[in-house]
């Protein structure tokens, strides 16, 4: 029998604005308006702000570890590229995009200051709390869609997740899962090139993170991900797609983490100043700043007055993360049972244990009880 293809595949590259204010205008057409785009550089301006102040909050004791944002911005614009009934499943490190889809910005510094009441997403929110544990969001993302299908919302999950978390076998199950059961997901990869201090290259032997998915049969595409005009037109492209029939899309985002993995890490360990160095030239808040600037949209008055908003902002959304009241201790008892099993309810009356030998209606008691009768 003669030889024959079997399957063939490509993955497209999409890049719209580089990092020297080359646009392309047609690959652009009916993306981000310009009112669009300077409202979203307000937005980073303001993130970009709020992520430093975190580091600082972390650094003075005031909060515990924390993963800065810091280069990988443009995430930030797959918020513009879905509605408010659809949902965000994310990582830790999508605060541009979690804010425009509604999260208050307190949630997040609460998280990281070890209150749980940052986990307390407000009702009409559509936005999981943020995951700590490397790719297992992902499979929640995929049930969350498969039950928007079941129902027949017409809404769509987007979740967000980094190289490292592709090799995680919960990915896979993930892609295979909703490709099977054409559930509306997208599944957006923020490849920032390192996975804590694995380089890309050391953990996958695959050219792209993108081509991962064509084993399951999903869309897959890789964009610059510090280009919000890329990030808005694949992830726009995608939402279309899963809302139709279901189509499954994996996008990979190449992008560069400008700061250490989280504030417990030193990226200089093992991390090429040159390669910082190059991808702080990337920078996406820098490019969009440029474009904006040499279209006449964006100048210093306007600079200053974004800077300007950002830090009043961040300093009333720390004053009120930092004044929050303390929590009831009711807390601990009041949200995992329906009626409140008779043990627990005597605990939270009382505040105290009971102890073995202080409940001596207890079953093995009442089996050695027996036995000595």
């Amino acid at each position: 029998m003669p030889k024959r293809v079997a399957y063939t595949a490509k993955i497209e590259f999409i890049q719209i604005l580089d990092e020297n204010g080359r646009f392309d205008a047609a690959l652009a057409e009916g993306g981000l308006a310009d009112e669009q785009a300077v409202a979203l550089l307000e937005h980073l301006i303001l993130c970009r702000h709020y992520d430093e102040i975190a580091f600082k909050l972390q650094r003075s004791g005031r909060m515990g570890t924390y993963p800065q944002n810091k280069g990988q911005e443009a995430i930030a614009a797959t918020a513009l590229a879905v509605t408010r009934d659809d949902w965000m499943v994310p990582c830790y490190r999508e605060n541009p995009a979690l804010f425009l889809h509604g999260l208050p910005m307190e949630h997040i510094l609460l998280h990281w200051m070890g209150d749980e009441r940052g986990n307390q997403i407000p009702e009409g929110v559509n936005v999981m709390p943020i995951s700590i544990p490397i790719g297992t969001h992902m499979l929640h993302a995929a049930g969350i869609a498969w039950a928007q299908r079941l129902r027949q919302t017409g809404n769509v999950a987007l979740t967000y997740f980094g190289d490292g978390a592709t090799s995680e076998g919960d990915f896979h199950e993930a892609m295979n899962f909703a490709t099977v059961m054409r559930a509306p997901c997208v599944f957006l990869c923020q490849n920032n090139q390192w996975a804590i201090s694995v380089p890309r290259e050391k953990q996958m032997a695959s050219e792209t993170v993108a081509q991962k998915g064509l084993a399951y049969g999903a869309e897959c595409v890789q964009v610059d991900g510090n280009d919000v005009y890329a990030v808005y037109h694949a992830t726009k492209a995608a939402v279309d797609r899963a809302r139709a029939d279901g189509t499954v899309t994996l996008i990979e985002c190449l992008t560069y983490r400008l700061g250490d993995h989280t504030t417990a890490d030193d990226a200089r360990r093992y991390r090429d100043p040159k390669e910082l160095e190059a991808w702080t030239k990337r920078d996406p808040i820098l490019r969009l700043r440029t474009h904006l600037t040499a279209k006449g949209l964006w100048d210093d008055a306007k600079e200053a007055a974004a800077q300007d908003a950002a830090k009043e902002r961040v300093a009333r959304v720390v004053k009120n993360a930092e004044g929050i009241a303390k929590p009831s201790t009711d807390d601990i008892f009041d949200y995992t049972f329906a009626t409140l099993p008779d043990g627990l309810r005597a605990q939270k009356e009382s505040m105290r244990t009971h102890s073995l030998a202080l409940e001596p209606g207890q079953e093995t008691l009442r089996r050695a009880e027996a036995q000595h009768a």
